[in-house]
């Protein structure tokens, strides 16, 4: 049955998104995260100056969902918040955030590392454009 759809850009897209994201997770649960968490402690690394609002921005968080999530981080003892100005807080790593976000740099450089081999070699150098034309221009 699903044969029929395989043709279809919207539903290979859907379907390859879920596998890739499926197996991110599995991995990233061996040191107890979520992908939306790493992707936090690896957007954070070394910034002194990054806000909520402008990890919520990059990675198209709703405040909503990033409040949560940032407690999530900050209850375990990966993240701290400290007054940047008058009204925002920066989010910082602790010494935990750092160790851990060292894991989870090499946990998804290895994935994508898989991802990417199960492309052809010459279309390798076009899959990541591709990707970001579909999203970042509608």
């Amino acid at each position: 049955m699903s044969d029929l759809l395989r043709h279809r850009p919207g539903y290979a897209l859907r379907r390859a998104a879920n596998a890739m994201m499926a197996d991110l997770a599995g991995r990233l649960a061996l040191i107890d995260l979520r992908i939306a968490e790493a992707s936090v402690l690896l957007l954070v690394a070394d910034r002194a100056d990054a806000t909520a609002s402008d990890i919520g921005r990059t990675l198209d968080i709703q405040r909503a969902n990033m409040v949560p999530l940032l407690t999530r981080l900050e209850a375990a003892g990966l993240i701290e918040r400290r007054p940047l100005d008058g009204k925002s807080q920066a989010v910082l790593l602790t010494p935990s955030g750092r160790a851990r976000r060292a894991e989870a740099d090499a946990i998804t450089t290895a994935f994508e590392a898989d991802l990417l081999a199960r492309i052809a070699p010459e279309h390798r150098d076009h899959l990541v454009p591709a990707l970001d034309r579909l999203w970042s221009h509608p």
